[in-house]
């Protein structure tokens, strides 16, 4: 599948730059430093004025962190998933929403995938994160215990992820290309619980709304660290 870039329509464009727009300057203040980073490293081919161009993009990250977008229809087999980042390809959607749906959409469209995942992958410790989770996920596919739990740490990492950074920030996909969630994730309202890896792989997540649980890791370089001390685990117990 392709992204074919010269059907998106004026509205296509319209909602883009709305959403972006929007986003961009909602997240100043509450985005962790390596993704508003990322995303100034990026405006030349992820901004406001332009859909964007997945060659584009993956021409760019080819000199920095290898990744590829990976064009999908919409959700595919976790299975599959988990090969595909095992490979440093991230799956991306190239359909996005309407005019009346940029507060809420239950599937993820083309803003969350870019928007939301992409520009963290530029930097060098979240993309050995995600790649060693991606090689993880593929060695146990298999074992749907265990392949459950990954996407329960894909969940409260990944897409619904919060740093402390003097203060706790965003860096969780879902709610970086989320207007509504991005405030309320931070609000006084919902649970912050510090990361604890037995916790969030036990942890039952719901798909269908605003979450209220997050967790809150202290620095990419634990994040990384915990996905190895987890494989090695996992491996042990395969061999014992």
């Amino acid at each position: 599948m392709k992204q074919q870039f010269d059907k998106y329509t004026e509205e296509d464009s319209l909602v883009w730059k709305t959403l972006f727009e929007r986003q961009e300057k909602n997240l100043q203040d509450k985005a962790c430093e390596e993704y508003l980073d990322a995303l100034e490293d990026m405006k030349d081919v992820l901004n406001a004025n332009k859909i964007p161009n997945f060659s584009e993009l993956n021409h760019w990250f080819e000199s920095k962190t290898g990744w590829e977008i990976y064009c999908v229809p919409g959700l595919i087999p976790v299975d599959q998933f988990f090969d595909l980042l095992s490979r440093k390809k991230f799956c991306s959607s190239t359909w996005l929403r309407t005019i009346d749906q940029l507060d809420y959409l239950e599937e993820p469209d083309m803003f969350h995938d870019t928007f939301g995942h992409i520009p963290l992958l530029s930097n060098p410790v979240f993309s050995n994160f995600a790649y060693e989770f991606g090689k993880l996920g593929k060695s146990l596919a298999n074992d749907q215990n265990k392949v459950l739990m990954l996407q329960r740490l894909y969940w409260f990492t990944i897409e619904f992820g919060l740093i402390e950074q003097n203060g706790l920030k965003i860096y969780g996909a879902g709610i970086a290309s989320s207007f509504g969630e991005s405030i309320s994730s931070l609000a006084d309202g919902s649970q912050k619980h510090k990361f604890e890896m037995e916790e969030v792989l036990n942890r039952v997540f719901k798909t269908d709304e605003i979450q209220n649980t997050y967790f809150v890791i202290d620095s990419f370089e634990s994040l990384f660290e915990s996905i190895l001390v987890l494989t090695q685990k996992w491996s042990y117990e395969l061999v014992s």
